[in-house]
């Protein structure tokens, strides 16, 4: 009986191949469906691969950050993943972007094919918040507000894939609307999730500054099925990459950054191996080097977290793999590929004053554009300077400007969380973000959550701090 079996699924998918070749052999069609039936097989992956991808920011100064998430999604699918199983939230405001020279189009590095094409429009625009997110995470249908609906329902023996791609600072990641991600909701959801039982084991990738504070000392070392790698330690910048004037640089007309340093580097080593034969440790290694470059002012240190064993697992469980990939070979890259070099980078605290620089020098002198970008521009300086001097006159108030530098620049030891009291931490942040910078989707505002984490470590007197917030930053504030 075994072996009539055996003969009658030989058949069956040599059928299926004749017909996918019939059919021109289309690998999102047939034929990648019965790849994904045999490399499934050959890898002994039983459940269900999910996948969470999200961009955290809004803007065309942004562009960078949906880019990376679309060309996530290109991999997950060619990889054998279904759509149902893809959740995509992203803001969807760069593609038809009146300053989009390519309509329609998104590329994540020079002269890259379009990854825009077929991506889900699952959360979009205001939909892309902190309470979707996590409520898609937990399965939790009823937690969801807008958008598709969609949720990962997983079992006990399925793979999850979370990848986020947007600014950081200490313990915090950004959201176009609404409140800020913080280390605590975020593991919060990860111990409801592991106490369900419904997955087998999870990988997250996150590029953001400082994306190492979302997990130092506060992962729980008895949730032993997550690993986790950041594009940055707890205290240093993650990089923006393929940015205007830097080698290699945009297409023409490209005013503003293609890609993340960290992003790029795991996207564009996926788009070629064999993730069958690559291990989550061996992308790691991979996306370090090419991350951590050697002007240690201009790098990042590519951190990992949770059970490192999970490391050992192929990529391939989690995000399948090209069938056009089955015969890569390491010989196939020579010395000085995109994958081993390192482009020109700008850290992600600068890159949107990259954009606004580059869109003023560019516009035809005396025309409305180029009034309008100068207008543009001196509005992001004149903000920043709005928040770097409320910030010290908010410590310089609640601690004495003796204490500014230590506040500003005091950072937590290896191994210790960035702040103890999560709820004093949340209030400060939140207050700041609509005092100083609820106009901004540059995220400046983000660059002193170590501040307030630190003046919460210090014992803040909470009311004191939210008052001296509010009167500096209004009088502060740039003229309008």
């Amino acid at each position: 009986m075994t072996s009539h079996c055996g003969l009658f699924l030989f058949l069956a998918l040599s059928c299926i191949v004749v017909e996918s070749r019939r059919f021109g052999g289309n690998s999102d069609g047939l034929s990648s469906n019965v790849s994904e039936f045999l490399h499934s097989a050959d890898s002994n992956v039983e459940g269900k691969r999910w996948a969470v991808l999200i961009a955290g920011s809004n803007g065309y100064e942004n562009y960078r950050h949906q880019a990376d998430i679309c060309h996530a999604y290109q991999i997950l699918r060619k990889g054998g993943l279904e759509d149902e199983n893809i959740i995509v939230f992203m803001y969807d405001d760069i593609a038809f972007n009146v300053y989009n020279p390519r309509p329609g189009v998104v590329i994540n590095k020079p002269n890259g094919e379009d990854v825009y094409e077929g991506v889900p429009k699952d959360y979009t625009g205001e939909d892309v918040n902190v309470n979707n997110f996590l409520a898609a995470i937990l399965g939790n249908k009823t937690g969801i507000t807008g958008g598709s609906g969609k949720v990962v329902e997983s079992s006990p023996n399925d793979y999850i894939f979370i990848y986020y791609a947007d600014h950081g600072s200490t313990g915090i990641l950004g959201m176009p609307s609404g409140d800020y991600l913080t280390a605590q909701d975020l593991m919060n959801t990860l111990k409801q999730k592991h106490a369900a039982k419904s997955y087998k084991s999870m990988v997250i990738y996150v590029e953001a500054c400082e994306s190492g504070s979302m997990f130092e000392g506060i992962l729980p070392s008895d949730i032993d099925n997550i690993y986790v790698i950041t594009a940055a330690n707890a205290n240093e910048s993650s990089w923006a990459a393929y940015c205007p004037d830097d080698f290699p640089s945009p297409p023409s007309g490209f005013d503003t950054c293609l890609g993340d340093l960290f992003s790029i580097s795991w996207l564009e080593d996926s788009d070629i191996h064999d993730l069958r034969n690559e291990t989550l440790e061996q992308q790691y290694q991979v996306v370090r080097r090419r991350t951590a470059v050697d002007d240690l002012d201009f790098s990042s240190h590519v951190m990992q977290y949770g059970n490192k064993g999970i490391g050992e697992d192929s990529v391939f469980n989690y995000i399948g793999t090209n069938p056009n990939n089955d015969h890569y070979s390491p010989s196939d890259n020579p010395p000085h590929s995109g994958l081993t070099t390192t482009p020109h980078i700008v850290s992600q605290h600068d890159a949107s004053l990259l954009h606004f620089w580059h869109k003023y020098h560019n516009a035809p002198e005396g025309s409305p554009k180029k009034t309008e970008a100068h207008k543009e521009l001196v509005d992001q300086l004149s903000l920043r300077k709005h928040m770097d001097q409320s910030i010290h006159e908010i410590i310089s108030v609640v601690f004495g400007r003796e204490k500014i530098s230590e506040m500003l620049n005091s950072v937590q030891s290896a191994g210790n969380p960035v702040v103890h009291d999560w709820d004093c931490f949340k209030l400060l942040v939140k207050s700041f973000r609509k005092h100083c910078g609820s106009t901004s989707r540059t995220r400046y505002d983000m660059k002193y959550s170590g501040a307030f984490a630190n003046m919460c470590n210090a014992g803040v007197d909470i009311s004191r701090a939210t008052q001296a917030i509010t009167q500096a930053c209004s009088a502060n504030a740039p003229p309008s």
